[in-house]
């Protein structure tokens, strides 16, 4: 997808896809009742378990998202004004769409409007907005904060650092207050922030990544490692129980963090993916990740649920996995007509919001006008 100032990181689309991927595949594996491949399962292969705890998904999308911003935003100054005006087109038409269709369904089905309208009045601070809504609220909560980040980064790049510490302990004491932080830790910026954060310092430290294969593979096994490990205490739903006392929330989101932030950086600074055939095609779905994200909730468990009683058994996790790709590209029409008659015609409304680049384009044309006069004849 290209930003506001035409410009366009398909490597950054690349691990878009991948992490609207993993969401999908794990509400289509599991549902939200372990169907059709139960919570206790843990696939033999480290790997996978990035697959069978796929709400990591949205740790990998916020993390891009904080090392996005770094990167359009490097050593520019912003017009906030027109930045948030340029969030709003990006991501409101879409939302209301889905809001509006789920409250249709509400009507249809019989449900109290009273309660619904509610809970989407208070998603502007509370993660209660539908079809993972909830995660914009968290995504607004950044962009409210984004201007102190820049301000504290540019002072300091290391400052970054003392947020997400502060950021640790804060998490620590509400632990010790509430007994459990899992349910702030995954739905809230309180956990979140970390994310946004160190995908900010990957792209500030980008070159110690650099075409650094070794450091980026031992990476990436190493936090495999550590989520199927996560993954075979229980999860997400069963370590022990939902929401879970354990102390790993209070760490989960930094972790997760550290292991994705370095990714990116690797991805991006070490390969030059072609806009063309299969890199196109993975670039694209990235491009459309935010209607697939949105709109996979209206069917996928119900595809997940007509292949499992009408076609065939996928209880096997690695079937169901496959199953659940295929599934994904089907998605993959959908989200293109959402994005083109749903996204598209507003983004068409979007303004240039870092100053410098308003005003070299300026410098451009009166150069370009004053080279026509010397040229004229």
């Amino acid at each position: 997808m290209r930003s506001s100032s035409g410009e366009h990181f398909i490597a950054l689309d690349h691990v878009r896809a991948l992490a609207a991927f993993m969401v999908f595949s794990w509400h289509f594996t599991h549902a939200d009742s372990g169907y059709p491949v139960p919570f206790e399962y843990t696939p033999s292969f480290f790997i996978f378990s990035l697959l069978d705890e796929g709400h990591t998904g949205v740790a990998l999308f916020m993390t891009l998202s904080g090392y996005l911003f770094a990167k359009l935003l490097d050593g520019k100054r912003i017009d906030y004004k027109a930045f948030f005006w340029n969030r709003f087109l990006r991501l409101a038409p879409l939302l209301m769409v889905v809001i509006i269709l789920v409250g249709l369904k509400k009507i249809f089905d019989g449900s109290p409007l009273y309660p619904y309208a509610r809970s989407i009045a208070q998603g502007v601070w509370l993660p209660s907005l539908p079809n993972g809504g909830w995660s914009i609220t968290i995504e607004f909560h950044f962009y409210l904060m984004l201007p102190f980040f820049l301000w504290f980064s540019r002072k300091s790049k290391p400052s970054l650092l003392l947020i997400i510490l502060s950021a640790l302990m804060l998490r620590f004491l509400l632990h010790h207050e509430r007994g459990q932080i899992q349910s702030l830790a995954y739905w809230t910026i309180i956990g979140r922030i970390d994310q946004f954060l160190f995908g900010m310092l990957a792209f500030q430290y980008r070159n110690l990544m650099a075409n650094r294969s070794v450091m980026a593979i031992g990476s990436l096994t190493a936090f495999c490692l550590f989520y199927w490990y996560f993954d075979l205490q229980g999860g997400f739903y069963q370590h022990p129980s939902y929401p879970s006392p354990s102390l790993i929330w209070i760490f989960l989101p930094t972790l997760e963090a550290m292991a994705y932030a370095s990714v990116i950086a690797y991805y991006d600074n070490s390969f030059s993916p072609p806009n063309k055939g299969i890199s196109r095609f993975i670039g694209q779905i990235g491009a459309f990740s935010y209607s697939i994200y949105l709109l996979h909730f209206f069917v996928v468990f119900r595809m997940a649920r007509f292949i499992n009683d009408k076609l065939m058994d996928i209880s096997n996790f690695y079937l169901c996995c496959l199953c659940a790709l295929i599934c994904f590209m089907l998605m993959t029409p959908v989200g293109y007509i959402s994005f083109r008659f749903i996204e598209a015609p507003f983004l068409k409304l979007r303004r240039r919001y870092t100053i410098e680049n308003i005003r070299q384009a300026r410098e451009g044309q009166e150069c370009s006008a004053l080279s026509t006069e010397t040229l004229a004849p």
